[in-house]
């Protein structure tokens, strides 16, 4: 009688332990998870994917400035759990919600679609360099770039972004890209990429069209990756791909900065937005009804502490994109209550504007400048070249 109860409670138990066993296997749940009841989900489920190919996405101005407060709590609540980027499919479709606005059908095209896909705000990262940030990284070189413009990432790496440790600093370099907006295109450059990145190991990209709207997507994508992966970077220089950097005029800058929240650069004030058609920089006035802009740096390159930028990803997540990365970035400094530094050795401009001068082809000003703006690859080769020779100046300008 005894032997026969003792069969079955052995029978209920092992019944017992295979449905455990089963139901642990189908839930991808650890055994103890089962005993604290619901498991938590997966960061990557947890979030509502925002993704989507686009040529840009703006904000209305009516209700730009407002705060997501409870969306910025819960980032802030979270963002200490992400170790990884979570965003791994596109999921966005059009939000129609003001589609039938007069003001909104009063938009050149690519306002209108850029209305149509602001809230797709983050997309699957295609190639990733997380080790960039091992270790205590002093300066992380940040360049924006295109997948086309493989020549002008050459010359960086021949020039001043070659990777280096100076007086035990340790100076790291990466591109950020997205992929090629012309879809015959896309496939060729891809595998050019691919093997590039073989070679160098040193570029960031994600599943977002290149273009000029979304170069502001780019910005909060570093952010977003600068916050997940890099704990130990004490500064960063971000530019584009066709400037003039003095790494070593950098770091000599930087050896006497002691104050927090550092973000110096060639800075606008009170920059009035430009409201004709033909311009570059057009902003509508339905989208941005203010005067002026707050204050900003030129994105041709800046200078900002770790720490800054990781308060900066923060707060891009509480306000909507704007289509000009450069004054998204015054925005998000501005609820910061960051004003950016003007330093004379940044020329986003050239060293002066009239772009025929002669000082702009002049080496004796290079040598003492921080970030020059623009050159094409070969006159970067060249200049760097000239700066870095027996060059002889009457006097060094006194800039740092």
């Amino acid at each position: 009688m005894f032997q026969w109860k003792k069969t079955l409670y052995r029978s209920v138990f092992l019944s017992f332990l295979l449905v455990v066993t089963v139901t642990v296997l189908q839930r991808g749940m650890a055994p103890s998870q089962l005993l604290q009841g619901q498991p938590q989900k997966e960061l990557a489920a947890q979030e509502s994917v925002k993704a989507q190919k686009r040529d840009g996405v703006l904000p209305v101005a009516s209700d730009f400035w407002k705060k997501q407060g409870p969306a910025l709590k819960a980032a802030e609540a979270t963002e200490k759990a992400v170790r990884s980027w979570d965003v791994t499919s596109v999921n966005c479709s059009a939000n129609q919600n003001f589609s039938k606005e007069d003001w909104f059908k009063g938009l050149e095209p690519n306002f209108r679609q850029f209305m149509l896909y602001r809230h797709c705000r983050y997309f699957p990262m295609l190639i990733n360099h997380a080790e960039k940030c091992r270790g205590d990284i002093h300066l992380l070189i940040v360049v924006k770039s295109i997948i086309t413009q493989h020549d002008r990432r050459e010359a960086i790496r021949q020039t001043w972004g070659q990777e280096r440790e100076m007086e035990g600093r340790k100076v790291r370099t990466l591109f950020l890209l997205g992929v090629a907006s012309k879809e015959e295109e896309r496939a060729n450059y891809q595998k050019l990429l691919d093997y590039e990145d073989r070679i160098y190991g040193d570029i960031l990209q994600w599943d977002f069209l290149d273009s000029f709207f979304n170069l502001t997507l780019k910005e909060v994508h570093f952010l977003k990756w600068f916050n997940i992966y890099c704990d130990h970077v004490r500064y960063i220089f971000k530019g584009d791909d066709d400037v003039y950097v003095s790494p070593s005029n950098i770091l000599e800058f930087l050896q006497d900065q002691k104050a927090d929240n550092l973000f110096v650069g060639d800075v606008l004030f009170k920059a009035r937005p430009i409201r004709k058609k033909e311009n570059k920089y057009y902003i509508p006035n339905a989208l941005y009804n203010k005067n002026t802009y707050p204050p900003y740096a030129g994105g041709g390159g800046f200078v900002m502490d770790g720490p800054l930028a990781k308060k900066l990803h923060r707060v891009s997540e509480s306000l909507e994109l704007y289509p000009i990365d450069d004054v998204f970035l015054g925005m998000c400094l501005e609820v910061l209550k960051v004003t950016p530094v003007a330093h004379a050795g940044f020329k986003t401009f050239g060293i002066v504007k009239n772009k025929n001068s002669k000082m702009n082809k002049e080496p004796c000003f290079y040598q003492s400048m921080l970030v020059v703006h623009k050159l094409l690859p070969s006159e970067l080769l060249a200049m760097w070249d000239l700066v870095h020779s027996n060059l002889t100046c009457s006097r060094k300008l006194q800039i740092l």
